[in-house]
């Protein structure tokens, strides 16, 4: 019997080492992942791409704000942010303050789900599925959109919310079309759907959340590298497994990372790709809700994308 009492404690030692790393270590564990991306033309100089999402800021997360601040030190030529900056009606002065050096550089953006609403407390269990509700079908209460996206305008970054743009970033015509949050079925992809503008160097999509419907149709138009994020990926993760869910119905061996893309491609490796595949990049982000702010296996992350 006092073997038994011992092996319990034991595990319940384990459990509670595992719960106060992922809820107290791992999510300041910040890192950035590099990639190099071949989508340039040929000759060209390499241009590096700074990728944040899902910083999900609460105010007084300091350890997040100064770790987001360090990375303007890398000097990127473009950065891109794919959406849920807020996690607290409070919270957009902190996010602009957070990305204040980082304004000062071209980018471009799209929204996520929790820019237009907080976060609510649900079961984590839901995420095995599509069964949980979203947005405004949780609560009627709407964050300060506006004001993010007229911080981030006023800065000169390029608003891809359903739209196209072009941006002249190091000698290199960059195009670009964007998509509001798939995750909330606000895209209008439609809207914006068609082939690069005549004399585009790179063309870019962007989108918060990687739904294979968006992903098949930015990839059908040609669009060499598409960048995402919203699976945090997979936010609680099997060591030597890796995410268990994405939260939307990209496969999990895509959660994060730099993997291939075309259209129809569902679940087929990266290897099976066509020569025409696009580059797929999906962050797994820095943030995640202040109710589930759980890590395992799974550092929050920015990513530095060197195009060549």
């Amino acid at each position: 019997m006092n073997s038994v009492w011992r092996v319990a404690a034991g595990l319940t030692g384990l459990g509670a080492g595992v719960l106060a790393w992922s809820t107290l270590v791992e999510p300041r564990a910040f890192a950035l992942r590099e990639f190099e991306v071949p989508v340039l033309p040929d000759g060209a100089e390499p241009l590096r791409v700074l990728h944040l999402s899902d910083l999900h800021l609460v105010p007084g997360q300091r350890a997040k704000q100064d770790w987001v601040r360090s990375l303007a030190a890398l000097e990127p030529d473009l950065v891109v942010t794919t959406g849920d900056n807020l996690a607290h009606e409070d919270a957009v002065p902190a996010v602009l303050d957070t990305y204040r050096d980082l304004l000062t550089r071209p980018g471009v953006f799209v929204l996520g789900s929790n820019d237009y609403f907080p976060p609510t407390p649900k079961n984590p269990m839901r995420y095995f599925n599509d069964s949980h509700r979203k947005g405004a079908e949780l609560t009627g209460h709407r964050l300060p959109t506006q004001d993010l996206v007229d911080g981030f305008t006023s800065a000169g970054w390029l608003d891809l919310t359903n739209a196209r743009g072009v941006l002249e970033v190091g000698g290199l015509r960059l195009g670009f079309v964007g998509v509001d949050d798939p995750h909330l079925g606000y895209d209008r992809y439609r809207d914006v759907a068609g082939p690069a503008a005549p004399g585009t160097d790179v063309f870019v999509g962007v989108a918060h959340a990687p739904y294979q419907r968006i992903l098949d149709a930015m990839t059908a138009d040609g669009t060499g590298l598409v960048l995402a994020g919203h699976t945090h990926g997979g936010q609680v993760c099997l060591p030597f497994h890796g995410a268990l869910v994405t939260n939307c119905d990209l496969d999990t061996g895509r959660a994060r990372g730099l993997s291939r893309w075309w259209p129809g491609a569902g679940a087929a490796p990266s290897s099976t790709a066509p020569p025409t595949a696009a580059w797929l990049e999906v962050s797994a982000g820095l943030g995640a809700s202040p109710y589930s702010p759980f890590r395992l296996a799974c550092r929050p992350e920015a990513t530095l994308l060197t195009l060549v």
